[in-house]
């Protein structure tokens, strides 16, 4: 089964995540001080539920987790990308992205879909490069 994991950072800073499906017996969260962080602690509670939920004779389905970020938890977690750069490959002025990657500013649908297409296209461009 797939699950969405949705990834925001939250007004004091930290990071926090849920599943979007409904999942029988338990509702998936996590927390931290790092998107990646949040994303574990929701994957090591849904280890803990399934082991917990199974010896009391309740199956909870596999689950594939497709990660989904809104852009501070998405630059928090690939820190090792250039948000200006990116902006620029995806027609976003530089100093509008920082205002959307610091929680300033949010971005609308078209924003994020200017985005999506710039990683895209460094995604491609990386997979096609040799050393």
């Amino acid at each position: 089964m797939i699950a969405n994991i949705i990834v925001e950072q939250t007004k004091d800073g930290y990071f926090s995540c849920f599943v979007e499906e409904e999942i029988p017996y338990v509702g998936l969260l996590g927390y931290g001080s790092s998107s990646e962080e949040a994303i574990r602690s929701l994957q090591d509670f849904y280890e803990q539920m399934k082991a917990e939920l199974k010896e009391e004779g309740k199956i909870i389905p596999e689950l594939d987790f497709v990660v989904h970020y809104d852009m501070p938890s998405f630059f928090d977690r690939f820190n090792f990308l250039n948000q200006s750069k990116i902006a620029e490959r995806a027609g976003i002025n530089p100093s509008l992205m920082r205002k959307y990657t610091s929680g300033v500013a949010r971005a609308g649908r078209k924003q994020y879909e200017k985005l999506h297409a710039a990683v895209q296209s460094l995604a491609s461009d990386m997979l096609a490069a040799a050393f």
